[in-house]
């Protein structure tokens, strides 16, 4: 039973300006986010990854990064796709919207057979993440039991802020024992005069603390938890409001709902490190100075995979 990195790749990046922001190079050598996530994940013990694309970008990954990364592991490519939905249901029109991180993920089914581990694709998530959800899901997950055993990366929220614009991030909160109470989709996060701020679903703001545990999308997740994304996905489908082509069935509130009902129980994995990502255009250049700057403390080799 191997333990895999799924890389959710098939996002839009509307707010990146149009572009492909998961293929934007950021190192030295032409190097994008991913390439430090994989190099992170497969020093950590990982042995395979896949990649969950969209079909019209599978030339241009491949050439920038799939191509490369299956010289040095196993890889295996997932689709999302708007109208790859259960039978009963069609693509309503004026959509455009991917359905959200629940269906990404539910797109990998039979292409693992053990734990794994979940990431976004362009988010730096830091060495010690890897170690750490490697180290949970083969020493301390309990794959047979009943009740979805779960580990999660819990940054705190100031580490994970842009200086370009607002964030969405997953708002935990922690019982005492280091697993997750619930975590809230918290949109529009932003420094204001009065302090640290976001929005929850409906609009309204929220006054948040800087030293809260966010989720940034690396959930450890045993194999047996997509036959749950495959049992939810036709319920949420079945909600959704006539007339909304935005609505998304995601894995915080996914997992969030489980942990209220029982069924799942999940330990944070708290990590101090710095997130850092490209969700705007003007991200970029600090991105790629903060690579050089961990190539200059010796974090990585200036050609990473040499």
């Amino acid at each position: 039973m191997k333990t895999t990195l799924v890389i959710m790749a098939a996002g839009i990046g509307s707010r990146f300006g149009g572009g492909i922001k998961q293929l934007e190079p950021v190192g030295p050598g032409g190097e994008i986010i991913m390439d430090y996530s994989i190099h992170d994940a497969l020093e950590a013990g990982f042995e395979k990854v896949v990649f969950i694309i969209r079909k019209d970008l599978e030339k241009d990954f491949k050439e920038v990064i799939g191509n490369r990364i299956e010289r040095i592991a196993e890889v295996a490519y997932a689709y999302q796709e708007l109208a790859d939905l259960p039978e009963g249901f069609t693509l309503p029109e004026g959509r455009t919207k991917p359905w959200g991180t629940g269906q990404a993920v539910l797109s990998i089914k039979g292409l693992v057979d053990g734990p794994f581990a979940v990431i976004n694709s362009d988010d730096y998530y830091g060495k010690e993440c890897f170690k750490n959800m490697h180290r949970y899901m083969t020493e301390e997950m309990d794959t047979e039991r009943k009740i979805y055993d779960i580990c999660m990366s819990g940054f705190i929220l100031a580490n994970t802020l842009s200086e370009n614009g607002t964030v969405t991030r997953g708002v935990c909160q922690e019982n005492p024992d280091g697993t997750l109470k619930e975590v809230a989709e918290t949109y529009q996060i932003r420094m204001t005069p009065e302090g640290l701020a976001g929005a929850d679903e409906s609009g309204a703001r929220i006054a948040l603390d800087a030293s809260q545990p966010v989720s940034m999308n690396m959930w450890g997740l045993p194999a047996s938890f997509l036959d749950e994304l495959e049992r939810g996905f036709p319920e949420f489908l079945a909600s959704v409001p006539d007339g909304d082509i935005k609505k998304e069935y995601l894995l915080p509130r996914i997992i969030d709902k489980l942990i209220k009902s029982g069924q799942a129980t999940v330990k944070i994995l708290n990590t101090p490190d710095k997130w850092f990502g490209v969700t705007y255009k003007e991200d970029k250049e600090q991105v790629v100075n903060a690579i050089r700057g961990l190539i200059e403390a010796g974090v990585y080799k200036e050609k990473l995979f040499s």
